[in-house]
């Protein structure tokens, strides 16, 4: 129950430093609350951060990639040279990077793909679970489909993209080649 009631208070004290109002304290609270669920282990309080920057984050994404259209005209932008960023490995990469300087101790990140059979079509996000587990464990931390809005679910209730490790895509690329 401590545990539980501090990084309830993490959430309360980082949500009031989120810098964007789009930022609900409902959102933060329930991923909060999927996260810490993946296992005993897990501490409430990085859950929480977790969280937090998770719904954060993309919405500074959104601004620094110039984020004004869908999701997939803003990859046609960046693919024409119109915007530096935005395709959804770049969020990925940017929110991975992000979450690792928070030193997570009982969760861990994994980088998934999606339909990586399809060059065209392919899609890349983050995975978070409890430290030691798979990303079928985990919950999806995905920026990028609603063009800097998290969307987040429990890896296997993602009803849109069956998501492969992406070490497990580059190993078969690299026996294929």
């Amino acid at each position: 129950m401590l545990r539980f009631c501090l990084g309830f208070l993490t959430t309360c004290l980082l949500v009031g430093c989120a810098t964007h109002e789009d930022v609900k304290r409902s959102d933060i609270t329930g991923l909060t609350q999927q996260i810490t669920a993946l296992g005993p282990d897990v501490d409430p309080a990085e859950a929480s951060r977790v969280a937090t920057i998770a719904h954060s984050y993309p919405l500074e994404l959104k601004t620094a990639y110039g984020v004004t259209d869908l999701p997939l005209i803003h990859n046609a932008k960046v693919n024409q040279g119109l915007r530096h960023r935005g395709l959804c490995w770049h969020w990925a990469d940017d929110l991975e990077t992000r979450l690792k300087q928070e030193g997570l101790k009982t969760l861990q990140l994994h980088r998934a793909i999606a339909n990586a059979d399809n060059l065209r079509i392919q899609h890349s996000s983050v995975i978070v679970s409890a430290q030691g587990e798979t990303i079928k464990e985990g919950v999806v931390l995905d920026p990028w489909r609603f063009g800097g809005y998290l969307f987040w679910s429990p890896t296997l209730d993602d009803e849109r993209y069956v998501w492969v490790s992406r070490r497990t895509v580059f190993e078969e690329r690299r026996a294929r080649d």
